[in-house]
């Protein structure tokens, strides 16, 4: 889950460097708290840290390491493009988070996961509107259509992290 918050975190960053648009750099910053908050778990439970390098694109999962590439390849096209990565990478946030809460037993773990759940929620419902104000569509890819849609037409959420 630290890498994949730091794959989102670099991600925005390379488009906020391509585009200058705030959305970027603001909701790279949130991901940055995120991926604070797995380290301090990962530190509580004596857990290897997989961000040895903590360097844009550089990913100890090769997987990941590929996505980066793939996402940021994908969103230099155009920007409408790059808000659509953003739609997508907090879906995906979102369907992970959730399968992994699922099997959390801890009630710190749990509650780091629940607020990260919040934020993702919150990412998405901010680059959805930039996808509609740029004359774009998204539909998911991770999550179901209903949940997707209960998350669009509800408000921003507030409270931790």
């Amino acid at each position: 889950m630290r890498e994949e918050e730091k794959l989102a975190r670099d991600v925005y960053l390379f488009f906020y460097e391509k585009y200058g648009l705030r959305i970027f750099n603001n909701i790279a910053k949130s991901e940055n708290t995120h991926m604070t908050a797995i380290k301090m778990l990962l530190d509580k439970y004596e857990l290897k840290d997989p961000v040895e390098i903590d360097e844009i694109g550089v990913f100890q999962n090769q997987d990941l390491a590929a996505l980066y590439t793939q996402l940021t390849q994908a969103g230099s096209v155009s920007l409408l493009e790059a808000v659509k990565i953003g739609a997508t990478i907090e879906d995906l946030d979102i369907k992970d988070l959730t399968e992994y809460s699922a099997e959390i037993k801890s009630e710190d773990i749990l509650l780091v996961y629940n607020n990260l759940t919040k934020g993702s929620r919150n990412h998405l419902r901010s680059y959805y509107s930039r996808v509609l104000q740029y004359g774009g569509a998204y539909e998911p890819q991770f999550i179901s259509q209903e949940l997707f849609d209960s998350i669009i037409n509800s408000p921003k959420e507030r409270g931790s992290l």
